[in-house]
């Protein structure tokens, strides 16, 4: 079985790399247009791993990982967050709320391979 990964990401062209990069590894990958969809998905997907951005409309990466946390659907999934942002203060936040890594875009696809390999023990 595939590992699945939820892609959260306003970007259209951010979510169709993440795609052909994580399915030429094997991943099977849905994605969400913003925070509010990703969490809506979150349950019906059950995701091995979620990949989310920070700066999204209607909610933000932020309130995603919140909502996962706080949920009652396998509160302790990866959650990777890949922004543009690499504020020290950001990245702490967003581990006090519960990521379980940052990653900076762009990324390198390598590197995004080897790390959803990592937290999902594929």
């Amino acid at each position: 079985m595939k590992p699945r990964v939820l892609a959260i990401d306003d970007s259209r062209t951010i979510r169709e790399l993440l795609r052909a990069c994580l399915e030429n590894a094997g991943f099977d990958v849905s994605s969400a247009v913003d925070g509010v969809d990703g969490v809506a998905q979150f349950p019906d997907v059950a995701p091995d791993v979620v990949i989310t951005d920070i700066n999204m409309p209607k909610l933000d990466g932020f309130g995603v990982i919140d909502s996962i946390r706080k949920g009652d659907v396998n509160r302790s999934v990866p959650i990777l967050v890949l922004t543009t942002e690499s504020a020290p203060e950001l990245k702490a936040r967003a581990r006090d709320a519960g990521a379980t890594g940052w990653i900076v875009k762009p990324f390198d696809d390598t590197s995004l391979v080897n790390v959803l390999k990592r937290v999902t023990g594929v």
